[in-house]
């Protein structure tokens, strides 16, 4: 009964996720062509997903280490796991420039939107004519006051999948040495909880740390291997007190 609740209430969350995003999107459309008016309804999904996160799919959301971000604009370098982590990350940091795959610029609405709020993208095919159109776009961000995203290893990744796999881009290096800001790394566990490429939620709490900062001027190797090494074992972690929630919840069941 158990596993047949936790079904019911994945398809329950996957149909309002969706209903809310297109109903949002599309009774928010005259306010695209302002800038604040498409922050106000990115803003206004964003809450109504996660409050459909956390009492739907019962994933409630904590966000560690909030009192580590700079004054100023900084580079924010995340994990990424779930879809779940782009909607909490920019939730939680307004304004936030984001990093994105340029064929998500295509998504009827979501793309839209986020080109009428600036967000730099990416076409991984482009070679270096794409990098330098991103630099461009990351730096302008930064120079209007904004902070800038990027997930690092340039994808979601699943939990325990060793970095071999999936190692950290170049694009994160090119960021931190032309935009001259602190890096703020982010470990989190949502993957264990809204896994990828699955509509199948589990409810326990999804963590998004915070960690200290690495700040600029850094060689662009020493860099990498610092932002790595604050990042993955945290992570592990993470994704280990997960696997704790987890097993808890089934000796409950």
């Amino acid at each position: 009964m158990a596993s047949l609740a936790g079904w019911v209430r994945s398809l329950t969350f996957a149909l309002l996720f969706y209903g809310l995003t297109v109903l949002i999107s599309v009774l928010g459309s005259p306010l695209l062509p302002w800038y604040r008016g498409a922050a106000l309804v990115l803003r206004l999904w964003g809450s109504a997903i996660l409050a459909a996160t956390r009492h739907v799919a019962g994933i409630a959301i904590e966000l560690r280490g909030l009192d580590r971000l700079p004054h100023g604009p900084c580079l924010i370098a995340a994990k990424h796991q779930s879809a779940l982590d782009t909607i909490v990350l920019c939730h939680a940091m307004p304004g936030i420039a984001m990093v994105m795959k340029r064929e998500l610029m295509l998504i009827p609405f979501y793309g839209w939107y986020a080109a009428r709020l600036g967000m730099p993208s990416v076409d991984r095919a482009g070679g270096g004519a794409a990098l330098r159109r991103l630099l461009r776009d990351a730096k302008a961000a930064a120079g209007a006051g904004r902070s800038v995203l990027i997930f690092p290893q340039g994808t979601r990744t699943a939990p325990g999948l060793p970095l071999a796999q999936a190692p950290y881009q170049a694009g994160v290096a090119a960021l931190y040495a032309t935009l001259g800001l602190p890096v703020v790394p982010v470990a989190l566990n949502s993957g264990c909880f809204w896994p990828r490429r699955r509509w199948r939620r589990w409810p326990g709490r999804a963590v998004f740390a915070y960690l200290p900062a690495i700040p600029p001027g850094l060689a662009r190797a020493e860099f990498v291997v610092r932002l790595q090494d604050a990042i993955e074992p945290a992570t592990a972690a993470l994704e280990r007190e997960a696997g704790r929630q987890t097993r808890r919840g089934a000796g409950n069941a």
